[in-house]
Order: structure tokens, then C-alpha cells, then sequence
């Protein structure tokens, strides 16, 4: 009789929550993602927002006209900030929940301080027209 010997590959066992843990990767990697973007554009917003406050201002002393356009872009360059620092602090937290929450806040803050850097530019716009 002959012996025969047959190897058997074996798979490797991976846990039952591969799935649960490569997802979770998978969201935090898309929310520090996210962070990132608002982290850069909120950075070079409050830097545009004080170049214009500058520039706003050389136009008022210029042209003697009263506007609250520097005020509104005063307040966006703080906001923007904010975003910015928060942004910041999702990239360093280690709590998904957390990150989650505060990237949300971020965002949020971000979204409207656009929105209202809109307003200014449009009031910019009027008053020079």
C-alpha cells in the first residue's frame, strides 16, 4: 500500500468583524478626508479674507465711503479659523465618534462662512458699481 500524503492549504482564520474593522478604516480614512480639504481651504480663506479687509479698507480711505464689508470679512476670517482649528482637532483625535462630531461642527461653520463671504463679495460688488 502506498502512503500518500496530502497537504492541505490552509486559509488563514480571520475574525468574524474583518468586515466591521476594514469598514471602520475605510470611514475614518474618508473623514480625515474630509478634514483635510476643510482644513486647506479654511487656512487659505482667512488668509483671502484679510487680504481684503486690506484692500477694502485702501478703498474706503480712498473713495470716503462707509461700508461694513470689512467687519463682515473680519468676522468670516474668525469663522474660517474656527473651521480650521476644528478641522485640525478631528485630524489629531483617535475617537471615530468624536472625529465624526467635530468634523461635522467644521463643516457646518465652513459651509456658512462661505455662504456669507458671498454676501460680502456681493456687497463689495454693489459698492464699487
Amino acid at each position: 500500500m502506498k502512503h500518500q500524503t496530502t497537504t492541505q492549504i490552509m486559509e488563514p482564520q480571520q475574525p468574524d468583524n474583518h468586515n466591521e474593522i476594514s469598514e471602520r478604516r475605510l470611514t475614518r480614512q474618508l473623514e480625515a478626508d474630509i478634514s483635510i480639504h476643510i482644513f486647506s481651504a479654511s487656512a487659505a480663506l482667512v488668509g483671502v479674507c484679510l487680504t481684503v479687509i486690506g484692500l477694502v479698507r485702501i478703498v474706503i480711505i480712498t473713495n470716503k465711503v462707509e461700508t461694513l464689508v470689512d467687519d463682515f470679512l473680519a468676522m468670516d476670517a474668525i469663522f474660517f479659523l474656527l473651521s480650521c482649528l476644528l478641522s485640525y482637532w478631528t485630524l489629531r483625535t483617535r475617537s471615530l465618534y468624536r472625529m465624526r462630531r467635530v468634523e461635522r461642527v467644521a463643516d457646518i461653520i465652513f459651509l456658512v462662512e462661505l455662504f456669507l463671504m458671498v454676501v460680502a463679495c456681493s456687497f463689495i460688488a454693489y459698492a464699487i458699481w
